[in-house]
């Protein structure tokens, strides 16, 4: 149900050795940044010898580079720092988040974003829309000073971690082999997974967050959360884990209330979480409203927020609760009331060192999350 462990960081069995210990290596090179082969081996555990190996086919591969002596004070020649290379290889990536606009851009295996390509276009429905995005891709791709490690791709929908998209009705993808289509029109390792994963990803690697477990709930067209739980990602049975926006949240009891009568939902049910949070319903729900008004509606949805999650963080125990969204309607009564009532409605125990804060990556948050999974695709870190 979980994916593999993003951040391993002790010696593999002699079985998995070589592809365990190459992350191991990789991952701390990409947290704590140029060190020595001796304090590699220090840090995780293995022999100098296969520290030493190691390192040497991830520079012969362009992923590590030597980077001089390091300053010392003690007696004796400064050992060699080693560290992760940015002149070899770069990642690309496309967020499919917005229906009404494609993004993509090129991205150091640090995550920064060297390139932006942003298109105001909506995709086709069903097989025209797939070439439309592996034309896209290409141009995406075409921006890369380097040598591609892979593309990732942030996208709606119920995703396989092998990027088969088995259901993403707004697009109307159904049973879409998207990674193997785009890897060979694009002869390059491509990988797919849901926006709110990758969401998780990117908060979970360049985010504050510890690794006590996290909680990331998604606000844009739609409704979803990444769950990130002893370092894996959680995927669920049958790949819809986080799938909270269609979660019943509004029912005829509410008709006369601030939070108002259930409204129908794109997956063809009424009163869905998504229908009063989503960014559009938010939007709808808080228009031609005072601000008094609005901070009251907002503190209403908060509140069917916060006792939606409550059971979630009592289950989970995680520490942390992320929202990602428009921060001008999110932060304020809406968070406010949201963790006041998960408070309320959870034992102090369950609740002591819980986080709820609203994501700081920004705009580039989709794209940092999808270079994450090429990533941890490719190079098993995180």
């Amino acid at each position: 149900m979980a994916h593999a462990n993003l951040r391993p960081n002790s010696p593999a069995l002699p079985t998995e050795a070589r592809a365990l210990n190459r992350s191991v290596i990789l991952q701390h090179l990409f947290r704590r940044g140029p060190v020595s082969r001796a304090d590699l081996a220090r840090m995780t555990g293995l022999t100098r010898v296969t520290v030493s190996a190691v390192v040497e086919q991830l520079i012969s591969e362009g992923l590590v580079v030597e980077l001089g002596q390091a300053t010392r004070r003690k007696a004796g020649k400064p050992p060699i720092l080693v560290g992760l290379s940015e002149d070899t290889w770069e990642i690309a990536a496309v967020d499919l988040a917005n229906d009404g606009s494609l993004t993509g851009g090129i991205l150091s295996l640090s995550g920064e974003v060297l390139a932006h390509v942003s298109e105001p276009h909506r995709l086709a429905k069903g097989d025209d829309g797939v070439a439309e995005l592996g034309d896209f891709c290409s141009r995406v791709v075409a921006q890369a000073d380097r040598k591609i490690l892979g593309l990732g791709i942030s996208s709606p929908g119920i995703i396989t971690p092998e990027g088969f998209i088995e259901q993403a009705p707004n697009r109307s993808w159904y049973n879409v082999p998207l990674a193997e289509i785009l890897t060979e029109k694009l002869h390059l390792p491509v990988l797919v997974a849901n926006d709110a994963n990758t969401a998780a990803l990117a908060e979970y690697t360049f985010g504050s967050v510890s690794d006590d477990g996290l909680f990331c709930l998604v606000i844009a067209d739609g409704v979803g959360a990444g769950l990130v739980l002893s370092g894996g990602l959680l995927h669920g049975a049958y790949n819809a884990a986080g799938e909270i926006g269609h979660v019943t949240a509004v029912d005829e009891r509410d008709t006369g209330s601030l939070i108002g009568a259930p409204l129908p939902c794109a997956c063809g049910r009424t009163g869905c979480l998504e229908t009063i949070l989503s960014e559009n319903g938010l939007r709808m729900a808080t228009a031609g409203l005072s601000a008094a008004e609005a901070a009251a509606k907002l503190d209403a949805f908060g509140k069917r927020l916060g006792s939606i999650l409550a059971p979630i963080v009592a289950s989970l125990n995680t520490g942390d609760l992320v929202i990602s969204g428009p921060h001008a309607l999110l932060d304020g009564p809406l968070l406010e009331a949201t963790e006041r009532t998960i408070r309320a409605r959870t034992l102090p125990r369950t609740h002591a060192n819980l986080r709820v804060r609203l994501s700081t990556l920004g705009t580039d948050a989709s794209l940092k999350g999808a270079a994450v999974l090429v990533l941890s695709g490719r190079l098993g870190i995180a």
